[in-house]
């Protein structure tokens, strides 16, 4: 306690009054279920228990959150006081990482009993006990016994809710309180992130409820718990993966960032970008979290090459220049083996190639070139333009969308550049930085607008909104190739998808320089 502001021990204290007041009417009550509420504590408390055992604790994984179906049948079962007493041992029991951990536990068990209670409240109010066929005490209904549905789904939706509400209010609270964050966001998100969840641990709530009230009686009831905590195991599995994934991107990105440190930050611009496209394109939710995945990881195989070629200060042999364009086989080869990656494996390998088949590695044309990999084309050429150089300021975002569009149908899938062009169109450009320096929004409308150089930090594969574009320097090592008469020279540097449109390798015919 002595760890805690005053202001947080005062709110821990009386929270636990609170508590106290809640169950001491089933203490004093001489009708209280006792077998009921000592079957049902007994069950939220193994429940709690399993996430902690020795023999079970490493395969349970951390983010499972407490198992609430149990406590909410106990508020559609039993009295509001009983239900409240049921959730003060497994309230207790559950797992806390941060310290103090007995103050920590004592809370819980104080907030999981007081919503216990609100929400039994709710739903005596609302007839609920009666659409279960009955007083308050649990037990098997009589023979032929039916539950009133649909109106006994009305009180266990609204108990769930206020269930959650309260809940939502001591977080909040003990937030403002422990960690002094301002009342504007101490409740920010809570309500949202925890409300679907409680909803169904209700449902499941009402099914175990109905069960036991059934002539099949406790028996039946029990089984609703194995398949639920099973479909919470598993949903908590799910982010345990997820975030094992973010932290294998994260991991990519920062690697290739030290060792090619004059792209820092590019990785996460073009995901963006590449997102962006993939939206406008209508693309499901799903393949769009693939294409920015793509766009994050296009150049994870630059782990292949020689740091010295990365950072060449002069031109690149031919010799040097073919190693350099193994990179996109270099990274399909590094990611093969990551299952998750899926269809972005193939963009990492083609988006170098262009539709007119002048590209690398294998001088793809057209539809041949995976629709991934033309979408990360886009986007990579896009960044390059709009990203300060050493030698060069950034070009403004409507010059480089109009470069874009000069060089569609030969070097960039026309519908590729449409959808970015439409898309900052209407939701301007917000490059990606998660440096301390203040949000600066370029909108695709104002011609003199352009990227201001800033440093860049990942934040596991997940994009911040909008922030400056950071570029701290481009690289020099560019080989010099004879002027193209073409309008196309598409003889950039290997790694730069910026167009070349003649003159030095990855720079425009006017100097202003928009290679990679």
């Amino acid at each position: 306690m002595r760890v805690l502001p005053p202001a947080a021990r005062g709110f821990i204290l009386c929270a636990v009054l609170a508590a106290a007041a809640c169950v001491t009417p089933a203490l004093t009550d001489s009708g209280t279920p006792w077998a009921a509420v000592g079957l049902l504590a007994v069950l939220y408390l193994g429940c709690e228990l399993v996430k902690v055992c020795p023999l079970l604790g490493s395969r349970v994984p951390e983010g499972i959150g407490a198992f609430f179906p149990v406590v909410l049948a106990a508020v559609f079962l039993l009295p509001p006081a009983a239900a409240a007493l049921v959730a003060l041992p497994g309230g207790c029991a559950g797992t806390v990482a941060e310290r103090p951990a007995r103050v920590r536990r004592v809370w819980h068990g104080a907030q999981q009993a007081m919503a216990a209670w609100a929400a039994g409240r709710a739903y005596g109010l609302l007839r609920g006990p009666d659409s279960l066929g009955g007083g308050p005490s649990a037990g098997s209904g009589p023979p032929g016994w039916v539950a009133d549905f649909p109106y006994a789904m009305l009180p266990a939706a609204a108990a769930a809710v206020v269930f959650c509400l309260v809940l939502t209010a001591l977080d909040g609270g003990i937030l403002a309180t422990a960690e002094r964050r301002p009342a504007a966001t101490a409740w920010r998100g809570l309500l949202t992130l925890s409300l679907a969840p409680h909803c169904v641990h209700g449902l499941a709530g009402l099914m175990m409820a109905v069960m036991w009230r059934s002539p099949y009686g406790l028996p039946a009831a029990l089984l609703v718990l194995l398949p639920m905590y099973v479909s919470c195991w598993v949903f908590a599995q799910y982010h345990r993966e997820r975030s094992a994934h973010r932290a294998t991107i994260r991991a990519l990105v920062q690697a290739v960032d030290i060792k090619d440190r004059y792209t820092r930050g590019h990785s996460e611009r073009v995901g963006q970008a590449s997102a962006m496209i993939a939206r406008e394109l209508g693309m499901a939710d799903d393949r769009m979290e693939v294409v920015r995945i793509a766009g994050i990881l296009h150049d994870v195989g630059k782990l292949g090459v020689p740091t010295r070629l990365l950072r060449k200060d002069g031109p690149l042999t031919p010799e040097e220049r073919r190693i350099i364009e193994l990179h996109p086989e270099y990274g399909h080869e590094m990611v093969r083996g990551i299952g998750f990656l899926g269809e972005a494996r193939s963009a990492i390998l083609h988006h170098h190639e262009r539709v007119d088949g002048t590209g690398y590695p294998y001088g793809l044309t057209g539809e041949q070139i995976p629709v991934l990999a033309r979408v990360v084309a886009v986007a990579d050429a896009f960044d390059a333009m709009t990203s300060t150089r050493s030698y060069s300021r950034a070009r403004p975002v409507p010059v480089a969308l109009a470069e874009l569009d000069r060089c569609a149908g030969a070097q960039f899938d026309p519908a590729m550049v449409r959808a970015l062009t439409g898309a900052i169109g209407r939701h301007g450009w917000h490059p990606v930085v998660t440096s301390d320096e203040d949000l600066q929004v370029i909108s695709a409308n104002d011609p003199a607008a352009v990227a201001a150089p800033g440093p860049a930090d990942r934040n596991g594969g997940a994009l911040p909104e909008g922030a400056r574009t950071a570029r701290s320097a481009a690289r020099t090592a560019l080989r010099a190739l004879p002027v193209q008469d073409a309008p196309l020279a598409g003889a950039d540097r290997p790694g730069s998808d910026a167009p070349a449109t003649g003159g030095r390798p990855g720079r425009d015919a006017d100097g202003s320089g928009a290679g990679g």
